[in-house]
């Protein structure tokens, strides 16, 4: 059996293909069937790393994006997704796998389209509570139509969706508490705030919580992704930000958390303050933690404005506009959550209502349900 994954380069479309494979790899052992070759079309992978330990393939794949606005780069990226497409076809052709799982993005289009050309099955997953434009496209042939939020289902034809949720790696459902604070170098008897501001970090929300440390570190400590691109500039900017402040060991940066430090900071952190990427929203619900959503404007990106307010409607978060941001405001809430204990632990048991931690795996028997019968 042969499987292909293919989806952007960000960890929002990367990590859900991982913890898909890890399912796979767990059916095959339990149903004894032998293991599928697996490979990974898109662009440079988020962890390389990751693919390793899966033994999954990679595939480059050219792809470009279409904004919405008049660029030469759209004309630019149009030769490059049409000589993505090629070599995709090419390739496919000559591995031919069973399935191909798709999560979308423009990453994803010139493997979906190839796989469309030579009518392997393709199986899609959208995360966020809008469909993307590569996935409703993908939709209207996909064998099926696996989604995060059960809204999204009025628009794709019933008898081929399910709402599974996200498939989230499946150590993430278990946050690590023994030793975190110790490994994260925390004070034991100080509350945690952990910032996510996506894969590549937030700029509006790194500038917000460097304004806002004079007001939280007296009382909290902070575990912040930056971004790695943004690590070096913020490491200059909290010397002089917090040169004179006595609580400033409390303020901890990091480019990019690896899976042991991401489960360490859930496990030592009471709240959460995130962008609204699907993979954050599900790894926040996950870890079964309170949040504080920022989405991206609704100008700018109209999915996290939905996945934000869907998911705080579930009693799990509380949405901040991002045009209504200030350091205070943040440390206002950040205070005001954490001196309702009760409100928190309602918001908790809301967010692992929300998860579901059955997502990769019932993505994973699908794929390899129809791996078999294609072989068949």
């Amino acid at each position: 059996m042969k499987i292909v994954f293919t989806g952007g380069g960000s960890g929002g479309h990367f990590f859900p293909i991982i913890a898909v494979a890890q399912e796979i790899d767990a059916l095959v052992t339990e149903r004894k069937l032998l293991r599928p070759q697996m490979y990974y079309f898109g662009p440079k992978p988020f962890d390389e790393l990751a693919l390793i330990e899966l033994s999954i393939e990679h595939y480059y794949s050219s792809a470009g994006k279409i904004r919405n606005y008049p660029s030469i780069w759209n004309y630019i990226d149009m030769v490059k997704t049409l000589w993505g497409g090629i070599l995709a076809l090419i390739k496919l052709f000559f591995i031919y796998p069973d399935v191909v799982f798709s999560k979308g993005g423009y990453a994803s289009f010139p493997t979906v389209l190839a796989a469309r050309l030579l009518r392997i099955p393709v199986v899609v997953h959208e995360s966020d509570a809008v469909l993307g434009r590569t996935n409703a496209w993908t939709a209207k042939f996909a064998r099926s139509v696996a989604i995060s939020y059960p809204e999204l289902a009025e628009s794709i034809p019933h008898d081929r969706v399910a709402h599974t949720g996200n498939p989230i790696r499946k150590e993430l459902f278990h946050p690590e508490k023994e030793g975190a604070f110790e490994y994260l170098n925390l004070e034991p008897d100080v509350p945690v705030i952990l910032v996510l501001g996506g894969s590549q970090g937030a700029q509006a929300i790194n500038n917000t919580i460097l304004d806002a440390l004079a007001e939280l570190l007296p009382k909290f400590q902070v575990l912040h992704q930056v971004g790695e691109q943004n690590i070096e500039e913020i490491e200059k900017r909290i010397r002089v930000v917090l040169e004179d402040n006595q609580y400033k060991t409390r303020y901890h940066p990091f480019g990019i958390f690896g899976a042991l430090a991401l489960r360490m900071a859930y496990g030592a952190s009471g709240l959460v303050i995130s962008r609204a990427g699907s993979g954050g929203i599900f790894e926040t619900a996950a870890a079964g933690l309170p949040s504080i959503i920022i989405p991206i404007p609704r100008d700018v990106s109209r999915d996290q404005s939905t996945n934000a307010f869907t998911y705080a409607r579930t009693g799990a978060a509380i949405v901040v506009q991002q045009n209504n941001l200030t350091p205070h405001l943040l440390s206002s809430e950040v205070e005001r959550l954490f001196a309702n204990p009760e409100e928190m632990k309602k918001m908790s048991e809301n967010a692992k209502a929300f998860a579901r931690p059955d997502a990769a795996r019932t993505i994973a028997e699908e794929l390899i349900n129809i791996g078999i019968e294609h072989e068949e």
